[in-house]
């Protein structure tokens, strides 16, 4: 069994500026609340293709394209997994306690306080303060797209006709690791656009569609599909430990997710050009932390368009 890691406490208690001045990377120049210089990951020759943005504690590279946060800059400078990252920030900078804050002696007492607030209100989505009455599980529309009424329940699914941004839409809560509702997405009934609609500010990369339901059953495997239906469908087939990406791309955060929580992925994302590029992307990205099987959706087709019976049938069968 896998330590614990707190990613989140790792990437709040130390900046990307503590890790460059442990690496001593050489000729980096401040400006504009930046560090910029050459680009310690791949060595290149500009002096100016990388930069590190000190309040947001991300950085990004122009001429290879690297790009993330402190774990993903670890990751990078190591070759190694973002969990064995995060081990070795707490190895570096904590010991074997929970990372803490460290003032440094280049560094302001004030300076690390505004940090870890702006760090604070940026790492995490907030959880609501309300939760949706009078949302309509039984609406024809779920019907027409597969869900059964019991799993529209289990969800949290449904129409909502009531005022605000997913008035008319079908609501659909999202909850973080822990459970909280941290967003509601709203699908549109018919082909209006937006297809579906988020609130400002909600940032997609920190979660997985339904983690923290399938955490709580157990299982070291999880099935990674694309969208929000999706999910629903394979909930639907049996198999409850199922996380959506509510995307095709897969963020250092939603990584963590999984190879916290799991000892092996089953991707099972579109068949379709996009999908099948993504599915080799994460594939590549997964398999050095965890196990990976792919699940090969027939071509052109989505897991929320296969029945039942045809997704028991591709996941039972996987090796």
């Amino acid at each position: 069994m896998r330590s614990w890691v707190d990613f989140r406490a790792v990437k709040e208690a130390v900046s990307l500026e503590m890790v460059l001045r442990r690496y001593q990377i050489p000729h980096l120049r401040r400006r504009r609340g930046q560090l910029a210089g050459r680009c310690p990951i791949h060595g290149g020759g500009r002096d100016d293709s990388f930069r590190a943005g000190l309040s947001k504690n991300v950085f990004h590279c122009f001429a290879c394209q690297a790009s993330g946060n402190v774990l993903d800059f670890v990751a990078a400078m190591e070759k190694c997994s973002v969990r064995e990252a995060a081990l070795r920030l707490q190895q570096w900078f904590g010991g074997s306690a929970p990372v803490v804050p460290l003032a440094l002696p280049w560094q302001a007492p004030r300076e690390v306080r505004e940090r870890q607030l702006v760090r604070k209100k940026e790492g995490f989505n907030p959880p609501l303060r309300f939760v949706l009455k009078g949302v309509d599980p039984t609406h024809p529309y779920l019907a027409q797209r597969g869900i059964e009424h019991a799993t529209a329940v289990a969800l949290g699914v449904g129409f909502y006709a009531g005022p605000g941004l997913l008035s008319g839409r079908i609501a659909i809560p999202i909850r973080n690791q822990r459970g909280e509702i941290v967003a509601y997405a709203g699908r549109a009934l018919d082909g209006r656009p937006p297809k579906y609609k988020l609130p400002a500010g909600f940032r997609k990369a920190l979660e997985l569609f339904n983690l923290h339901r399938a955490a709580r059953t157990g299982s070291e495997t999880v099935v990674l599909v694309e969208g929000y239906f999706d999910c629903m469908r394979v909930h639907q087939a049996g198999f409850a430990s199922v996380v959506a990406l509510m995307g095709s791309s897969l963020s250092a955060d939603q990584e963590a997710g999984l190879v916290q929580n799991f000892e092996r992925v089953t991707l099972m994302l579109d068949g379709d050009t996009a999908g099948r590029a993504a599915t080799e992307a994460i594939a590549a990205r997964l398999s050095r932390t965890c196990s990976v099987i792919r699940a090969r959706v027939p071509d052109g087709a989505q897991p929320d368009q296969m029945s039942s019976a045809e997704i028991r049938a591709l996941l039972e069968n996987l090796k």
